[in-house]
């Protein structure tokens, strides 16, 4: 008998004792790096539902995670391996807290709150009652991966919904103490290492009498020596307490001695060395370089450019552009829904890559945006996208040999051979920054030394003692040795404007054409520029406007934050005049995304009734230019 999981691995041991639990059990799963933990829970889902007396529904099991790379990733493996667990949806916390407000209040603009309010305000309707109400109802079991990462009001939100329902919910909880390391995101640091894996103390308080804790303690990822160097340090990291990595010591040994096993292993060479660029450009496996922060990202991103490496700077987990298809779609249709054949005639119209499952596309738009006919209402995707709950493996592949991220951003992912920047000692540190938990710096190098399958290495730090973090707008700029001088900025994902179509607003073009050149012509990682279009600054605390050439051609213009920001960052002191800078050079085009704006501006452009049409994402480190030369001081 040919089995029906003939194409994924057999279970372990260990992995069939996660699998085979009551659905009413409350199983917390501890598993450390590359221990098939999805590949657990995918097989667990299915058991669920396909026991022959107790078998659950799909609507009956809620599905939760941390980041929306793991949610994609999850939902892929479902598509891929699940036989029973198909209809089984996974969502971020942030999602299944809005789709709960706009289900429970219905009346209230839940897209003007930001995710924490709305996290907040999803605790009090639970108390409420308000998950009783939705049309899935009470859940019967309850998945949480990466419950490691619950800290703040998420964490309290996960404890009201378990609390809630503790006599008719069981739930499967996985986590790896050892690579808690968004405690960051709890603002207070006196709370911060507290904070740190609480929920794991709260969960066996909580559950003390029936709560199964496993463990999957194989590794299934590292298949050199090299690759293992660090998992010896992950049952000691695992035990770290909050109080234990308040007191230093522990944190700090475990920092040390996994600062040591990487400087045992090669130096990648120096980056701006030919031989070392030329196999980051020429590597065909996957490769990663991990930093310890967006400074040394954006420094070493900034290198690979200038020497024209391929490359993708990692964006944060609650970045998910959405593909350009969807505003080529939107814009060549006139009605205002979508059946089924006359979506897959636009989309073999417009284009998606070869390895695209149109299938696919059409059940998860139909899923986030069907009217009561069963078509896809275009105005709802409007608001996914205005929102952005646009659904996340609706986004397109994004295919690099070679991506640049923090520690952070890379959570969850493997490569074939990683790179990590070298990391500073404990005492570089304390000088460099007010506060430090040594514990917190232990585990994200943990977590950044064991993403690699085959081969592992060092890297010097770039040089980044003139890149400061500007607390107001939050965001990097070069500055220099005097505490007024400014020379570049970071750009972010915000901004380029999304309120009008490019060629409608502060230069005039073809909107239609200038559409066709976009999805045509412009690609990620070309170079682009910031140009002032004149002096006059658009509100009292903005500056000029700025456009985007693309090889000499307007594209998009900056949005109002940009303005903002770039005119709090200039704007040293209430007596100097600001010397706006002609051009900002050393950005790029990290992908095109199709984006929601005013459906009037739309149709007056000639782009349909949608209000959906491309802009550029552009990022970098940009520096400023003035009369055709690098601007070497702001001016009074």
């Amino acid at each position: 008998m040919i089995s029906a999981y003939a194409d994924s691995p057999p279970l372990t041991a260990e992995q069939r004792a996660v699998v085979d639990q009551p659905w009413d059990a409350r199983v917390l799963v501890t598993a450390g790096p590359g221990a098939g933990k999805t590949h657990t829970l995918i097989r667990r889902l299915d058991a669920l539902m396909s026991r022959e007396d107790d078998a659950l529904e799909a609507r009956e099991i809620l599905v939760l995670s941390f980041s929306r790379s793991a949610v994609r990733e999850l939902k892929e493996r479902i598509r891929r391996h699940a036989h029973h667990a198909r209809r089984v949806r996974a969502q971020t916390f942030d999602s299944w807290a809005y789709a709960l407000l706009t289900s429970a209040y219905p009346d209230e603009d839940w897209s003007q709150y930001s995710f924490d309010e709305r996290i907040r305000k999803a605790e009090q309707a639970i108390v409420k009652g308000a998950v009783e109400s939705t049309e899935a109802g009470t859940p019967a079991h309850v998945v949480i991966d990466e419950v490691q990462d619950l800290v703040g009001d998420r964490r309290n939100m996960v404890e009201t919904l378990l609390d809630h329902f503790q006599d008719s919910c069981g739930f499967t909880l996985v986590g790896d103490a050892a690579q808690a390391i968004f405690g960051f995101q709890v603002s207070d640091p006196d709370a911060r290492a507290a904070e740190t894996n609480e929920f794991f103390a709260w969960l066996r308080a909580s559950y003390f009498d029936d709560l199964v804790e496993l463990h999957l303690s194989a590794n299934f990822r590292a298949a050199t020596e090299e690759a293992r160097i660090a998992l010896p340090v992950g049952a000691s990291l695992q035990e770290l307490s909050p109080k234990v990595a308040d007191s230093d010591s522990t944190g700090e040994s475990l920092y040390q001695d996994l600062r040591s096993r990487l400087l045992t292993l090669p130096s990648f060479g120096e980056l701006g060395a030919p031989f070392t660029l030329d196999s980051l450009r020429n590597h065909t496996d996957t490769t990663a370089i991990l930093c310890r922060d967006n400074a040394q990202a954006l420094v070493i991103s900034q290198t690979l450019s200038e020497h024209e490496v391929p490359h993708r700077m990692q964006r944060s987990l609650r970045e998910r552009p959405v593909p350009s298809w969807v505003a080529g779609v939107l814009r060549r249709t006139g009605t205002a829904a979508l059946g089924e054949e006359r979506f897959r005639e636009l989309v073999a119209e417009v284009g998606v890559p070869a390895d695209t499952d149109v299938d696919l596309l059409w059940r998860s738009l139909r899923g986030a945006a069907r009217d009561r006919r069963g078509l896809v209402d275009l105005a709802r995707v409007h608001r996914l996208i205005a929102e952005g709950r646009f659904p996340d493996e609706l986004a397109a592949p994004e295919p690099a040999h070679l991506i640049v991220s923090t520690v952070h951003r890379a959570k969850g992912l493997e490569f074939d051979r990683v790179i990590v920047v070298e990391p500073p000692t404990l005492a570089e540190l304390r000088k460099r920054h007010t506060h430090i938990d040594p514990a917190a710096e232990a585990r994200a190098l943990y977590v950044a030394v064991t993403r690699a399958r085959y081969d592992l290495y060092r890297l010097a730090a770039p040089e980044t003692s003139r890149l400061r973090r500007h607390r107001v707008i939050d965001r990097w700029y070069v500055g220099g040795w005097k505490p007024h001088e400014r020379y570049g900025i970071e750009a972010t994902a915000a901004d380029v404007s999304t309120e009008h179509p490019p060629g409608t607003d502060v230069f005039q073009d073809d909107a239609v054409a200038l559409q066709e050149h976009l999805a045509g012509t412009v690609r990620s990682g070309d170079a682009v520029v910031l140009r002032r279009e004149h002096d006059m600054p658009l509100g009292a605390e903005q500056s000029p406007p700025y456009v985007v050439l693309h090889q000499g051609r307007s594209i998009a213009v900056a949005s109002e934050r940009f303005h903002r920001d770039l005119h709090t960052l200039l704007k040293i002191n209430k007596t100097w005049d600001i010397r706006w800078p002609d051009e900002i050079h050393g950005l790029r085009i990290d992908a095109m995304e199709s984006v929601a704006g005013s459906t009037a501006s739309g149709a007056r452009a000639g782009l349909g009734d949608h209000g959906v049409w491309l802009v550029p994402r552009v990022v970098g480190l940009g520096r400023y230019r003035s009369s055709g030369n690098a601007q070497e001081d702001n001016g009074r």
